[in-house]
C-alpha cells in the first residue's frame, strides 16, 4: 500500500530547507528500490518483465513524446535535467499523476543499459522517467545480461557443490 503527502500549495522547493532525516529516508527507500530491480532482474529476464499495469501505454507514450530516445545509448543528464528536457519530461509524468503509485518518487536510474548500478554510473530521477526508461530497455532486451550472468553464477555454483558431494 502506498500513502502520498501531497507538499502545501505553498511550498517552495527551491528554498526549502533540507532536512537531513528526511533525506535519509528517501535514500534509504531509493537504494531498496533498486536493489529490489537488481534482483528481480537477476531472477528474470528484463523482456520477460512487467514493471507495471500500464507498461504497453507507458512504452508507446514515451515513442510518441520522445521519438528520438535509444534505450541502448546511455542517458545524457545534462540534456534529461535541462530547462527543455524538464519541461518535456515534466509533461510526459503528469499523464501518471492519478495512475501510477509515487510516480514522482525519486528513484535510481543506471546511465547506461551495459553497467551495474555504482556511484557514477546511476542518477537520480522521478521514478516515471525510470519506468519509461527500464520498459524500453527491457521490450529492447537490454536488460537480459543481467539474468545470463546471474544464470551463469548459479550454475557454476551448483556444480561446484554437486561436485563437492
Amino acid at each position: 500500500m502506498s500513502v502520498t503527502t501531497q507538499a502545501p500549495q505553498d511550498f517552495d522547493a527551491e528554498n526549502a530547507d533540507n532536512f537531513e532525516d528526511i533525506e535519509k529516508q528517501f535514500a534509504v527507500k531509493a537504494v531498496q528500490q533498486m536493489a529490489t530491480y537488481w534482483a528481480i532482474l537477476e531472477k528474470v529476464p528484463g523482456s520477460k518483465l512487467r514493471l507495471t499495469k500500464m507498461d504497453d501505454d507507458i512504452f508507446e507514450h514515451l515513442k510518441k513524446d520522445f521519438p528520438e530516445f535509444d534505450p541502448a545509448v546511455p542517458i545524457d543528464e545534462d540534456e534529461m535535467k535541462s530547462k527543455t528536457g524538464k519541461d518535456r519530461w515534466r509533461t510526459f509524468m503528469m499523464a501518471y499523476d492519478k495512475k501510477i503509485d509515487d510516480y514522482n518518487f525519486g528513484t535510481l536510474l543506471r546511465v547506461s543499459p551495459k553497467t551495474e548500478y555504482g556511484e557514477k554510473e546511476a542518477i537520480f530521477v522521478p521514478r516515471m522517467q525510470f519506468y519509461a526508461v527500464e520498459i524500453a530497455r527491457n521490450r529492447a532486451g537490454l536488460n537480459d545480461w543481467i539474468y545470463e550472468e546471474a544464470e551463469k553464477e548459479r550454475q557454476k555454483a551448483k556444480g561446484s557443490s554437486s561436485s563437492s558431494a
